[in-house]
């Protein structure tokens, strides 16, 4: 297993990649704080992406942990390696009302092809301490030499 890549390292590797993901614009997603197994990302409350009651969807819940678990996983992997989620669990524990939200990804088990992250999305309101609204259990594959998967 190689030592753990430096701060700056991370953060260019991620920043690059996640530059790619449309989606992540599409939701008006935003990179956060970045560290060697771990990854934060952002979002304000977007009416265009609720459900009936007006709460923040759980697919874009579900895909805002996934891309902080992913990359989580990532900030860990050989300069070479693509990531791809190959499983993931979510436990929706509270509606997401906003104004804003804070996802983050953590390595619980880094492995040479599979690896655990745990995520979990906070709700942010102004002048109250962040609350718990997801948990996210993800496996992670790091994928190497496959031309069709670029990092």
């Amino acid at each position: 297993m190689q030592s753990l890549p430096t701060e700056a390292t991370c953060l260019q590797r991620v920043a690059a990649s996640f530059e790619r993901q449309a989606v992540m614009r599409t939701m008006g997603i935003r990179l956060g704080k970045v560290a060697a197994g771990q990854v934060d990302l952002h979002m304000a409350h977007h009416p265009d992406l609720t459900q009936q009651h007006g709460f923040l969807h759980a697919g874009v819940l579900s895909t805002a942990l996934d891309s902080a678990c992913g990359y989580a996983a990532f900030s860990l992997m050989p300069p070479q390696a693509a990531v791809l989620t190959i499983e993931f669990k979510i436990n929706l524990l509270a509606p997401a009302r906003g104004p804003s939200f804070r996802f983050e990804g953590r390595v619980t088990k880094r492995g040479r092809t599979i690896s655990v992250v745990d995520g979990q999305a906070f709700q942010i309101t102004d002048g109250s301490p962040e609350t718990l609204i997801a948990s996210m259990s993800a496996t992670v594959m790091t994928v190497l030499g496959r031309d069709a998967i670029q990092q």
